[in-house]
């Protein structure tokens, strides 16, 4: 069959084909463990962080779900997460801490197109500002391009959360714009801010990520000499 002809512009052709879903396996870094849920062992520790007194209510406040009237009540969310398909939730346990202090998800997984979104990404007041919360992000990015092969990778915030957006530009991310009225969470209407780092973009935000994780970034009371913004030059 001959093929259309057309003076119309096109998207280049590339050498594709579709890549694996992330299996949940564990991801090991230096400073953190990404691990699968374990619903009755982390519904307590994950309640703690996120909750009064000892931890952060705020952290639910541009999420789809909580606050959770007890560990019992988290858990039933946790368990379905660890069975959700299409997703996989993990829980994000700093090595020196020995308890998960946060959450992390792999979300809108599109093999066939080599998309994947991270979300459900909340990190509690132990985490927050770690050299561990980094390597966090840079483990979700680096497992979805370096080993599975992925060509983007979506971040998406509600467009009022000025803390992740700036999360996300400091993590190597370029802003996409505004999806206008795209949900209703939680009752309120939410506009949705979305950022991506693609393919071409991934091996210069990988080295900054090298770069800042190195110990030679970091003096002799753990304070960084070079930001991860100055390393990350789009």
């Amino acid at each position: 069959m001959l093929a259309a002809v057309s003076d119309r512009p096109l998207g280049e052709l590339i050498d594709w084909s579709p890549v694996p879903v992330p299996s949940g396996e564990p991801l090991h870094g230096d400073h953190v463990l990404f691990r699968p849920l374990d619903p009755a062992a982390d519904a307590a520790p994950l309640h703690s962080v996120s909750h009064s007194p000892a931890g952060d209510p705020a952290i639910w406040t541009y999420l789809p779900d909580g606050p959770y009237d007890s560990p019992e009540h988290l858990g039933q969310t946790l368990a379905w997460e660890a069975g959700a398909e299409g997703q996989v939730y993990y829980a994000i346990e700093p090595l020196t801490a020995g308890r998960p202090l946060g959450q992390a998800s792999y979300l809108r997984i599109e093999p066939s197109f080599g998309t994947i979104e991270i979300g459900h990404i909340w990190f509690g007041p132990e985490l927050r500002r770690t050299t561990a919360a980094t390597e966090a992000i840079y483990l979700l990015a680096h497992h979805a391009f370096d080993d599975l092969g992925y060509r983007r990778l979506e971040w998406k915030c509600d467009a009022l959360n000025d803390a992740s957006r700036r999360a996300a530009e400091r993590f190597g991310f370029r802003f996409e714009g505004v999806f206008r009225n795209h949900q209703v969470v939680k009752g309120r209407n939410r506009d949705t801010a979305w950022f991506a780092i693609t393919d071409d973009d991934w091996p210069v935000v990988r080295a900054g990520f090298e770069a800042w994780l190195a110990p030679e970034n970091f003096d002799g009371r753990g304070r960084q000499k070079r930001s991860l913004a100055e390393l990350i030059s789009l």
